[in-house]
This record gives C-alpha cells, sequence and structure tokens, in this order.
C-alpha cells in the first residue's frame, strides 16, 4: 500500500488549487460555486473530475481494498425500482414492478474511522460547500454510524441497479474504476413529483428508453447528482478490479439516524 502522511494538511489530499471549496468568498471561489450551481440545474449533476490528488488517492484505495475483502456486508437481493417503497396506484403485474438484481460490497462508516476518506467526509468545509451549491441553509454529516459514510466496492458482474433516491442530492466520490464497465447511467426526470410516469419507468425497464444516458466518470471525481426523480444505476463492472464509490451521506438536520430494519436491510446488522 502506497504510504501517506496522515498528518498531512487537506490540501496534500485534495486539489484545492482547482476547486477551493474552503475559500467561497474568492473570486475564484464564488467562479466555481457558480459554475457547480449551472451545471447542477442544466444537468442534474456537477463533477469535480481529479478532486482528489493521486498520491492520496491510491493511499486511499489501498486502506480500503482490506476492509472490502474481509468483513465488508455483501449486498445481494432482487428488487423492484423502488426499492420495495409502497406504490399503492401501481397496478399489480404492471412492467414498473419488474424485478432486477444489486449485488456489491459495503464497508459501513464504523469501519472507516482512520482513513482517507473518511477525512475528507468529516472536513466541515465540504458539507459547506455542498450546502452552498444546494441551496441549503446547511449540511451536516449524518449522525448514523453505519450509514454516514459508506464504502462499496463492485467486483465482476455485480453493479447498483435501476433506482430512485430517496434524499435531493446523492453525493459520490469514486475511488477506483474497473477494467471495462461501470459506467454511471441515467434517465433524468423519469418522473415528477405527483407525476410517478409507471409507463416510462416500464419502458426504461425494459431497455425502450432512447433518452438514457450514460458517463465514465474517472477515479478521483466528486460527483453530486440529484436522483430523486432521475432513474440511475451503476452498469455491471466486467474484469478483475473492482469499482470503489465512496456515498458521503449529508443531512440538513443534525442527529438523523436509520432504524432498525433499515440497518438490517442496507448492512445485515442493526449496531
Amino acid at each position: 500500500m502506497p504510504q501517506f502522511d496522515h498528518s498531512s494538511s487537506i490540501d496534500a489530499l485534495l486539489d484545492l488549487a482547482a476547486y477551493p471549496i474552503h475559500r467561497p468568498d474568492t473570486p475564484e471561489g464564488r467562479a466555481l460555486m457558480r459554475r457547480c450551481r449551472e451545471e447542477l440545474a442544466d444537468s442534474g449533476m456537477f463533477n469535480l473530475a481529479d478532486f482528489v490528488r493521486p498520491d492520496a488517492l491510491a493511499a486511499c484505495v489501498g486502506e480500503l481494498k482490506p476492509l472490502l475483502a474481509e468483513g465488508a456486508f455483501r449486498h445481494a437481493r432482487r428488487h423492484d425500482i423502488y426499492f420495495g417503497a409502497p406504490q399503492p396506484d401501481l397496478p399489480a403485474g404492471h412492467g414498473a414492478r419488474r424485478e432486477i438484481e444489486t449485488s456489491n460490497r459495503t464497508v459501513t462508516g464504523d469501519r472507516t474511522a482512520g482513513t482517507i476518506v473518511r477525512r475528507i467526509y468529516d472536513w466541515p468545509a465540504l458539507a459547506a460547500f455542498l450546502a452552498a451549491t444546494m441551496g441549503k441553509a446547511r449540511l451536516f454529516p449524518m449522525a448514523d454510524p453505519l450509514a454516514c459514510l459508506n464504502v462499496m466496492g463492485y467486483g465482476d458482474g455485480e453493479g447498483l441497479n435501476w433506482h430512485f433516491d430517496r434524499s435531493q442530492f446523492t453525493v459520490t466520490l469514486l475511488l477506483q474504476m474497473p477494467e471495462s464497465g461501470g459506467e454511471f447511467e441515467y434517465r433524468r426526470n423519469l418522473r415528477a413529483e405527483g407525476e410517478p410516469n409507471y409507463d416510462g419507468v416500464a419502458r426504461l425497464l425494459a431497455g425502450e428508453d432512447p433518452e438514457v444516458r450514460s458517463v465514465a466518470l474517472s477515479a478521483g471525481t466528486l460527483n453530486v447528482f440529484a436522483g430523486r426523480n432521475t432513474a440511475h444505476r451503476a452498469a455491471p463492472t466486467l474484469g478483475v478490479r473492482d469499482r470503489i464509490v465512496a456515498v458521503m451521506s449529508f443531512v440538513e438536520q443534525p442527529d438523523v439516524m436509520f432504524s432498525a430494519a433499515e440497518r438490517v436491510g442496507f448492512y445485515g446488522r442493526a449496531d
């Protein structure tokens, strides 16, 4: 594993010259904020490519590989696009109820203590920057020790299948791409508040939606994505090198926790 000095400044981890998220009141910081807000409004996402410096990225992956290999929760389930959330107006047998499969390994937040990715997640300037780009008064790291920060590993044939997010925005940090596959695929605004568009969902799941888009992100990219009404997935990974991504949960209120049932469903344990 590459050696890295954990006492180094945050600037040794992140390219803050290119992305001065910690200096929002400077001309450079304001320009970055404006660009991110515009991209979020126009396309439903923004990306900060090479956000993590190469040496720090290599060391970060080196820290996480043993955690993914030993003790990570193996998450494999068949589900609909709603992950079982009730859809009372959806008729039985409708194509929008089609079952799909998700599989990966998950490292929970309580196992990330002392890692580079945890240091990035806990850095207050990151939460402040994200709140500003999303138009929120404030964001907090999630209090739930399991759900706050998850590291997902996708091996050969594994992927996160089609779904809608429960939260308005999702924040991920892509740490390693596979040899092939693993592209981020999405269908923007497939549904709207009060308009579930079940027939459109059925066409998507049948592979018949021409508006699906795909983007191949590079390792080290911070991605912010509005996924509540945009269906999306990580295509299956191909080859021996894992796709590794950190999912960072930020919330608008302090002390937010998953229920015990949710923890068991996502991580196989309640505490």
